[in-house]
């Protein structure tokens, strides 16, 4: 006979998972998706104009990134101190350049943020505080070595990111950029599943569920 004692349990772990999933990925759909609609519009001047598609789908990525903090708030959910850097970040980069109406504000914001994260990590590893640790240690519990290896590692990955995204945004042209945003979620996401192996291999005790 088939325990179904655990099935509701599981079922709203998935659940969970996919809506985190989708709080990730919704805001960057969002801005794609209206950037690209907004470039079969004609050029010119006015609001709606294949001009005006990055300010366009950037207002996007504000409203819908700060729909999903405030969402997690209302929820009770603890929300991230990375999600909460990245949208400040978005919000002051994003308004200002829509505001000045300069895209270079936009085109640098993903190099800000990244070399944030990397600061915040090599910093706290430099006054002997592992960052990486502090976020991650209720998911899973690793020797302090590992942890700073993880750490390491992580802090060199956002410093290429935000070179990846220098030399993007330089090289290519700006609907390439745009559309690229897609594209960094899958690096970190191959990037984290790169991590796994090491991490299983020195995990000390058993992951515990954690919605971050």
């Amino acid at each position: 006979m088939t325990d179904t004692s655990k099935t509701p349990v599981a079922n709203d772990t998935a659940v969970k998972k996919a809506g985190s999933i989708w709080s990730e990925l919704g805001p960057t759909l969002a801005f794609i998706l209206i950037y690209n609609v907004l470039l079969r519009f004609p050029e010119g001047d006015g609001l709606l104009t294949k001009d005006t598609a990055l300010y366009w789908a950037t207002g996007a990525l504000i409203v819908i990134t700060f729909a999903v903090v405030i969402q997690k708030l209302i929820k009770g959910q603890r929300i991230p101190p990375f999600l909460l850097v990245s949208s400040a970040l978005i919000g002051s980069f994003g308004i200002a350049g829509i505001l000045l109406q300069s895209k270079i504000f936009l085109f640098v914001k993903p190099t800000i943020i990244n070399l944030i994260y990397a600061s915040v990590i090599f910093g706290g590893l430099a006054v002997g505080r592992n960052i990486w640790k502090m976020l991650f240690h209720t998911v899973f519990e690793l020797p302090d070595l590992a942890w700073k290896t993880l750490a390491i590692r992580w802090g060199l990955f956002f410093i290429a990111m935000a070179i990846w995204n220098e030399f993007l945004w330089r090289s290519f042209t700006e609907a390439t950029w745009a559309n690229w945003k897609l594209g960094n979620i899958v690096i970190t996401l191959l990037f984290a599943l790169a991590n796994t192996p090491y991490t299983l291999k020195h995990m000390t005790a058993p992951a515990e569920p954690d919605d971050a």
